[in-house]
């Protein structure tokens, strides 16, 4: 019985050691704090801001410091829903955005506005019902940039007082109406076949005009060639022509030889399929009368020691005539037309073997 409160006695003192093991161990992780990278924690003292703890160790007195907020110092992006804004022609559009910001002081984020989140987008929202109603619905859809330009403005300048800089404001999607939408894609389609339009009817044009230049300038070759071609054959005619008549007065025939060339030619323009009718000329008879001429002078053998007779106009001509020398064909041929009028005109004058006058424009055939 005497040894009850002795034990009691110890009981309660083991009771209070670890009450007080666990109070200074419960102090001493309340004193200690490990503030990661990248992160602030604001702290305060016994109800009042006291200093920021930046990341490293640091030591609080317990129960008499106390973490009010930790901050994340790390730039955020933060997507906010589509808000749907009327726009200066009154169509109703839904846009999307996108906000980079970054918290620079954790004090003033903590203390000057209850949630920083909700206020920047409440002022994305109002900023942008301002931007967007003072455009239409084409400047909204090609303006980007200038309302990314003007939500930045607006928005870094209210909340640089929350200790938060705004970076970068992005428009991620704007949808006008299902109707104006389809409206559009109409447009953009016509818009669109007229370009194509256009530029096949400007493919046709360049391919006509081209068509067309390589037309002209293959008939002005084939022209120029041709051309080319009846000179170089005009020029081998006359010189072929100049070389015969040269020939021929250079070896001087006589009646004789000339009768026998025309009598060799009558039955060429006998056989002709195109002759019906085979009319004999009046040359024919002079020309027999100077072969039959030629003949008998032929038969008449000279006497010895003479010189033989020889017909008038005879002239050496195998290997007797000098080099043909021709003349430029233009000349040549008006040589020979002057030469050809002046042989008209004399046998005009003297007439023909039969006795009829010389007709040079008669007919083939047709009797004086």
């Amino acid at each position: 019985m005497n040894d009850s409160p002795v034990d009691l006695g110890t009981i309660a003192g083991y009771l209070v050691l670890g009450l007080f093991l666990i109070f200074v161990f419960v102090a001493i992780v309340r004193a200690v704090r490990i503030v990661p990278q990248a992160t602030a924690l604001v702290i305060e003292r016994l109800g009042r801001y006291s200093r920021t703890l930046e990341p490293g160790l640091h030591l609080l007195i317990p129960f008499v410091d106390r973490v009010r907020a930790g901050v994340d110092l790390r730039e955020q992006v933060v997507s906010f829903p589509p808000q749907p804004v009327i726009t200066s022609d009154n169509l109703v559009v839904s846009i999307d955005t996108v906000i980079y910001f970054q918290v620079i002081d954790p004090k003033s984020a903590v203390y000057e506005i209850a949630n920083y989140l909700l206020g920047i987008e409440q002022i994305t929202v109002t900023t942008l019902r301002n931007v967007i109603g003072s455009m239409d619905l084409e400047q909204t859809l090609t303006s980007r940039d200038q309302i990314n330009g003007q939500l930045r403005g607006v928005l870094d300048e209210a909340t640089g007082r929350w200790g938060i800089r705004v970076n970068r404001v992005e428009l991620k999607s704007i949808d006008p109406p299902q109707s104006i939408q389809g409206s559009m894609e109409m447009q953009m389609r016509a818009e669109r076949d007229r370009r194509a339009a256009i530029l096949t009817a400007e493919g046709v044009k360049q391919s006509q005009i081209l068509t067309a230049e390589g037309d002209k300038q293959g008939a002005i070759l084939r022209a120029e060639g041709s051309a080319q071609a009846a000179i170089l054959t005009a020029e081998g005619e006359a010189r072929a022509i100049l070389q015969v008549f040269d020939a021929v007065h250079r070896g001087d025939p006589d009646p004789k030889l000339l009768a026998y060339q025309y009598l060799q030619m009558l039955p060429k323009i006998a056989n002709s399929q195109a002759n019906k009718v085979w009319i004999i000329p009046s040359e024919l008879t002079g020309a027999l009368s100077q072969f039959t001429k030629g003949f008998a002078g032929a038969m008449e053998a000279p006497a010895e020691g003479a010189e033989p007779v020889r017909p008038p106009g005879w002239s050496p001509l195998a290997g007797e005539l000098p080099p043909t020398a021709l003349t430029d064909p233009a000349v040549a041929l008006a040589e020979a037309r002057r030469e050809s009028q002046a042989a008209t005109a004399d046998a005009t004058s003297a007439g023909t073997l039969s006795g009829f006058p010389f007709d040079p424009d008669a007919e083939a055939g047709q009797k004086p």
